[in-house]
């Protein structure tokens, strides 16, 4: 092998390296959520995951949470390539299939959940109360799909 051509070799070794690097090659996991207690297979599943305690449980102002909306009749939904970390989940089944929890004097009319099933309250708990740690490999959450009305 000539000086040039070793010295190519050794740039594009260090090059894809770096790439390696700069493209966030960070493990990525999957998040498996379970849904029980859903009532009937009406509208949509909608599931929101975030790690922004500011975000929780509506993720609408979170450019990095990840939504999924399912039909109702799918009680699993896996969430692939997250990075390890703090994450709390939201879901909603929209029976209507209008894209929002529909209430009635403030309280929902359309079944909701969030991750690690917390005591509920008046109100969403906070996120400290449905927070989990998400580690570098596989993780299932199981989350009991509540109705009030």
């Amino acid at each position: 092998m000539t000086m040039h051509a070793r010295a190519t070799a050794l740039r594009f070794g260090w090059g894809a390296a770096a790439l390696l690097f700069l493209t966030g090659a960070a493990p990525a996991t999957t998040l498996e959520v379970t849904l029980s207690q859903v009532r009937n297979d009406k509208g949509m599943i909608r599931l929101c995951v975030t790690t922004n305690p500011k975000s929780f449980p509506g993720c609408r102002k979170d450019p990095t949470a990840v939504t999924r909306s399912v039909p109702a009749s799918q009680h699993v939904v896996r969430i692939e390539g997250l990075a390890p970390g703090t994450y709390a989940v939201s879901v909603i089944h929209d029976e209507n299939g209008n894209g929002k929890l529909d209430t009635f004097a403030g309280m929902p009319r359309e079944g909701f959940g969030f991750s690690r099933n917390p005591a509920m309250g008046f109100g969403p708990p906070r996120f400290s109360a449905a927070q989990f740690a998400l580690p570098g490999d596989a993780d299932r959450q199981q989350i009991r799909i509540r109705y009030l009305l």
